[in-house]
C-alpha cells in the first residue's frame, strides 16, 4: 500500500460530475469549497494485498452475522439501545425470516497500513454512502490514467446481479428508491440514484421518491407514493432508528413486511440490519472472539484497561460521517459523563500518509467483498470534511 502525488486532470470537476459525483466539492467551516473528489493522490496495492483484504472482509462479515444471532438468541437488544418490545421482537422476527428479505449491501472502515493486520472500526450495513464514487468515477479515472491496471471495484456487477437474484424476494409491483430532502450535498439522492440504476439493469420495476413524499392511507392502512399508488417494496437511504422514530414510525411497524406475506411494505435494507449498524456490535464481537487480529478491543460498560493503556475512542451507538465521537489519548484525564450510551473502542489511531489520515471503507455486496473506497482526513476521526482518494492495483507493485 503506497501513496502518490499526481497531477489532477483537466476539467476533473465536470467530468466526476458526470460520471454520478455531483458533490465534488466540501464547503468548510471557513466557507472555502476543497475538493470531496481528491485525485491530486492516489493509492496503490499489490493484488496479494487486495486479495488478503478481501479474505479478511469476508470473515469479518460472517463474524458479524454470528454476532447478530448472538444478539437475538441471548435477547442483548436493550445493549443496542433497543428497549421497545415490540422493536425487539420485529427484528428478531426480521432475522429469523432474513432468507426471505432482500438485502444488497453495506460497507466496512477498517484501518490499514500495509504492514500490520487491517482492524475493523465499524460496519455501516443500512445507510453507506460513498458508493457512488466508489463503483464508477473511480473507475474510470483509473480506465483513463492508468489503462491496463486493475482496481478493486466489482461493485457495480455485484449489484445488478444482487437485485437479479433476489428480486424473487420482492413483492409485486416496483420497487420505491427513497432519499430524504434533508440531504445537501445530493450524495443521498445520488447513492440512490445510482443504486437504481442498478436493480433497472436487473430488469426492476422502479420509482424514485422522497421520504417526505411517503404518505399514509388511512383507509387500507397502507403506505402510498406521491401517486397513491401502495408502496410494498422500499429501498431506503434513511436509518431504521430514523423510520422508526418518525411521526409515521408506528405505521412502519404495523406494516413490517418481515417475510411470509405478513405486512404489506417490505424495507430494503431489512429490520434485521439495525444489528450490524449499531457500535455494541464492536463490544458484542470482542467478547465473542477475543483476541482477533482484525478486531479491536471494545466495551459497553466503559473503557476499562484503555482508559489507562493505548488510549480509547468513544462512539455513540449510531450515527453518521463520526458524529459524536470523541478520542481519549493515552492518559487522559477522563472527559465529562457521556449523556447517551457509548461503545469504547481501544484507540488504533489511522495511519498517517504524508500528513493525511486514512481509512479503507471495504464494500460487502450480499455476503460477497466487492470493492474498496478510500478517504482521508486531517484528523484522527473521519468526518464530513474527509476526502474521497482513488485506488489501483499495479502490476509489479512492491510491498
Amino acid at each position: 500500500m503506497r501513496r502518490h502525488t499526481i497531477t489532477p486532470r483537466p476539467g476533473w470537476q465536470e467530468t466526476v460530475e458526470e460520471q454520478g459525483c455531483v458533490y465534488p466539492l466540501t464547503r468548510h467551516p471557513d466557507g472555502s469549497l476543497r475538493p470531496y473528489w481528491d485525485e491530486s493522490a492516489y493509492y496503490s496495492f499489490t493484488l496479494p494485498e487486495v486479495e488478503a483484504l478481501e479474505e479478511v472482509v469476508e470473515e469479518l462479515h460472517a463474524m458479524c452475522l454470528a454476532a447478530a444471532a448472538h444478539i437475538v438468541e441471548r435477547e442483548r437488544f436493550a445493549e443496542l439501545g433497543v428497549t421497545d418490545p415490540r422493536l425487539a421482537a420485529l427484528i428478531a422476527e426480521s432475522w429469523r425470516r432474513r432468507a426471505e428479505l432482500p438485502s444488497v449491501y453495506g460497507r466496512f472502515d477498517l484501518r490499514y497500513d500495509g504492514a500490520g493486520p487491517a482492524k475493523m472500526l465499524e460496519y455501516n450495513a443500512d445507510t453507506p454512502t460513498s458508493l457512488v464514487e466508489a463503483a464508477s468515477p473511480q473507475w474510470f479515472w483509473m480506465e483513463e490514467r492508468f489503462p491496463g491496471a486493475d482496481q478493486w471495484n466489482s461493485l457495480h456487477e455485484r449489484l445488478v446481479d444482487a437485485w437479479k437474484r433476489q428480486s424473487a424476494l420482492l413483492p409485486p409491483g416496483p420497487v420505491h428508491f427513497v432519499h430524504t430532502e434533508g440531504d445537501e450535498t445530493g450524495e443521498d439522492l445520488m447513492t440512490v440514484a445510482y443504486l437504481r440504476e442498478t436493480a433497472q439493469q436487473a430488469g426492476l420495476e422502479t420509482e424514485a421518491l422522497s421520504v417526505e413524499q411517503i404518505g399514509w392511507d388511512r383507509l387500507s392502512g397502507r403506505f402510498v407514493d406521491d401517486r397513491l399508488r401502495f408502496i410494498r417494496s422500499c429501498f431506503k437511504l434513511y436509518p431504521w432508528e430514523w423510520l422508526v422514530a418518525d411521526d409515521f414510525g408506528p405505521h412502519v411497524l404495523d406494516t413490517l413486511d418481515n417475510g411470509g406475506g405478513t405486512g404489506s411494505t417490505c424495507w430494503i435494507e431489512p429490520a434485521w440490519k439495525m444489528l450490524l449498524s449499531n457500535k455494541a456490535l464492536l463490544a458484542i464481537l470482542w467478547e465473542l472472539y477475543p483476541g482477533h487480529p482484525n478486531l479491536l478491543p471494545a466495551y459497553l460498560d466503559g473503557p476499562r484497561e484503555l482508559a489507562s493503556g493505548p488510549g480509547y475512542v468513544a462512539k455513540p451507538l449510531l450515527g453518521r460521517e463520526g458524529e459524536g465521537v470523541t478520542v481519549h489519548e493515552p492518559g487522559a484525564p477522563p472527559g465529562v459523563a457521556p449523556d447517551s450510551a457509548r461503545c469504547y473502542q481501544e484507540l488504533a489511531p489511522l495511519p498517517d500518509f504524508d500528513g493525511n489520515r486514512v481509512v479503507l471503507g471495504a464494500w460487502v455486496v450480499e455476503d460477497e467483498a466487492a470493492g474498496l473506497g478510500i478517504r482521508e482526513s486531517a484528523g484522527l476521526v473521519t468526518d464530513g470534511y474527509a476526502r474521497f482518494l482513488p485506488h489501483v492495483i499495479l502490476p509489479g507493485e512492491g510491498g
